[in-house]
């Protein structure tokens, strides 16, 4: 890893040669809110590192310390010397690449570079060489933001040097899915000079101590013979657990979670990815089907689980508990803004719950003292007030969410002045459908909505992300706000 400033490389026709067309994919991790992104070149846009010295402290007067920061460009479709830049954020996970998802098709259709810069810590944009509690005082979304902006000047200080111009500016406008959707939203909040706008695609802004609307709208989606199945099986996991834990755990493949309470998260979880990323069939299906043929529900959800969904180390909380800098450290960094930041903890409702009421705040609290030790823990109210939650008081933002979703409840649903929020409502919309097409995972290139049961319903957003990129651009100075 270097630490070179390298800019956009060359801003001549020549430069639409240069970059081959790739994309990504997700795999499935731990606690993530989207799934990260694969290693299969066939799924990027580019993979081409470049790099960038960011601040690590940009609240301090006297700490000037850097790290080197990754990003990627992608040039294709740039409209010289006056395109828009479309800053596509990395979120919680290593940013391996620009994935082909709609953002392909918004960027030819407005002539736009396509720049994403990977998350502090994530990935292999680390300031420390371990991963302590002490080591990650710097991680947060306040700093994250400020990296976003100190980027941002650079580069289109980058392309005003090549285009020998100083006084001008390329219109910017900001994306992101999930926590990196929320960010988008926080940084056209903070800074609206920087950005004509935001899309908001599956943002939770609003941080959440207990969060059973979650598990809520997990029931909802299942519908009701689903969920009925689902709680079942609960009911049977919970029994079996208490009479033989350790052969039931062997029976999932999930021997080495020792806690109890990470391995009725980990059954929770596998349940969550299926209408949270546009599968529920593939779920449902035989768990409805082995109830009315009257066979074991807890051996055919252990078939789903096996087959469909991540390994269960990464549930193990001494895994979480390893500072070293690894390819799995995204677990690790994540739940840590999760312990300081955010919480968004998934606990059982009191009644009508398919998940164990274990899994409860108790545990949540627990485990963020296990692993990062003592008076670590979420200040939601100091992050709702700095950004606002759902009652966020910013202007040109689009917010997007899928039906299917639990995570919408920590979204901004209901529209305000400049800021249109969008549902988009089918059988296996869910995270990010309006960037990713359905299933939201695995990837589905340039966000097709073809397998989307309403596919009309994705394209009518679309249209209206698009309607919106459109107008604020045109309205737009100097790259954000005049």
């Amino acid at each position: 890893m270097g630490t070179t400033m390298s800019p956009i490389s060359i801003l001549t026709p020549l430069f639409l040669l240069m970059f081959v067309a790739l994309s990504d994919g997700y795999v499935k991790e731990r606690t993530l809110l989207h799934q990260s992104s694969g290693d299969d070149v066939g799924n990027y846009l580019t993979k081409d590192e470049l790099w960038f010295n960011q601040t690590l402290d940009h609240f301090s007067p006297y700490d000037h310390r850097q790290f080197a920061q990754r990003y990627y460009e992608f040039l294709d479709y740039f409209q010289v010397p006056d395109g828009p830049i479309f800053l596509k954020i990395c979120g919680e996970s290593a940013c391996n690449g620009i994935v082909n998802d709609y953002i392909s098709v918004l960027a030819k259709k407005f002539g736009a570079a396509v720049v994403s810069l990977e998350h502090r810590y994530y990935g292999k944009s680390s300031p420390f060489k371990s991963l302590t509690t002490t080591d990650l005082k710097y991680l947060s979304s306040k700093q994250a933001l400020f990296d976003l902006a100190s980027f941002r000047q650079f580069y289109q200080d980058s392309v005003n040097l090549k285009l020998n111009r100083t006084d001008a500016g390329n219109p910017w406008f900001v994306f992101g899915v999930s926590y990196s959707g929320a960010l988008s939203a926080w940084f056209r909040l903070k800074f609206p000079h920087l950005t004509c706008g935001s899309l908001a695609s599956s943002a939770v802004v609003q941080a959440v101590y207990d969060f059973p609307q979650f598990d809520q709208q997990i029931g909802v989606s299942a519908g009701a013979d689903c969920k009925a199945a689902l709680q079942e099986v609960n009911q049977l996991v919970e029994q079996r657990l208490a009479s033989n834990g350790k052969a039931l755990k062997e029976f999932f493949g999930a021997a080495e979670l020792k806690i109890d309470g990470d391995f009725l998260y980990f059954l929770a979880d596998a349940a969550v990815t299926a209408f949270q990323y546009g599968n529920p069939d593939k779920l449902c299906s035989p768990l409805i089907q082995a109830k009315k043929d009257g066979e074991d529900l807890v051996g055919a959800y252990a078939k789903y689980v096996k087959d469909n969904f991540a390994e269960s180390v990464h549930y193990s909380q001494n895994r979480l508990k390893n500072t070293a800098i690894t390819e799995d450290s995204s677990d690790r960094l994540w739940w840590f803004q999760v312990c300081t930041e955010v919480a968004y903890f998934q606990v059982a409702p009191t009644n009508d719950s398919v998940r164990s009421s274990k899994v409860d705040t108790r545990y949540h609290l627990d485990l963020c003292k296990n692993v990062f030790g003592q008076g670590i823990y979420p200040d939601v109210d100091a992050t709702n007030l700095y950004y606002g939650g759902t009652r966020i008081a910013g202007s040109k933002i689009i917010f997007t969410n899928g039906s299917q979703d639990p995570w919408r409840h920590a979204s901004k649903q209901i529209s305000s002045s400049d800021m249109p929020s969008y549902l988009i409502s089918c059988h296996n919309c869910g995270h990010g459908t309006d960037m990713r097409g359905c299933p939201q995972s695995p990837l589905s290139l340039e966000g097709n909505a073809q397998n989307c049961s309403s596919p009309d319903a994705v394209h009518k957003v679309r249209q209206q992300i698009t309607e919106n990129i459109d107008l604020w651009l045109s309205e737009c100075q100097g790259g954000g706000d005049a």
